[in-house]
């Protein structure tokens, strides 16, 4: 049986924020009022995340026949190449929560990147056991 294949876009309008010695991205989130308010987000998740998706376009797009084509081309190592296109795996409302820096304590990069359940339920179970609930 083979499942239909969907796609999720995801857009985020960033605002790069110049401080000494570093970049903050800042992502425009909307308040309950419906007018925009500003979040901090964890620059590497976002950059990472915007990465996966970028990478698994392009896969879909066909312009790569394989993850080793691709991890040539882009002259990146084929196993984090991998590892990082699990993250489009992640559960919108996960994604949603990273971009506006809202993800659950303990949601780094690093635990990301260790692996998380494909189930988008056994996700959100991992976020409450990882946020302490």
């Amino acid at each position: 049986m083979t499942m239909p294949v969907s796609h999720v876009t995801v857009r985020v309008p960033l605002t790069i924020r110049r401080r000494p010695g570093r970049k903050t991205l800042v992502s425009l989130g909307f308040g309950a009022d419906g007018g925009r308010i500003a979040t901090k987000a964890d620059p590497a998740l976002v950059k990472a995340l915007a990465r996966a998706f970028r990478y698994q376009k392009l896969l879909d797009e066909g312009r790569y026949a394989s993850i080793s084509d691709m991890a040539a081309a882009e002259k990146i190592e084929r196993g984090y190449l991998g590892t990082l296109l699990r993250l489009t795996l992640l559960a919108p409302d996960l994604v949603e929560a990273i971009l506006n820096g809202r993800q659950p304590e303990g949601a780094t990069l690093p635990q990301l990147l260790e692996g998380v359940p494909v189930g988008w339920g056994e996700q959100r179970l991992g976020r409450a056991s990882a946020s302490g609930g």
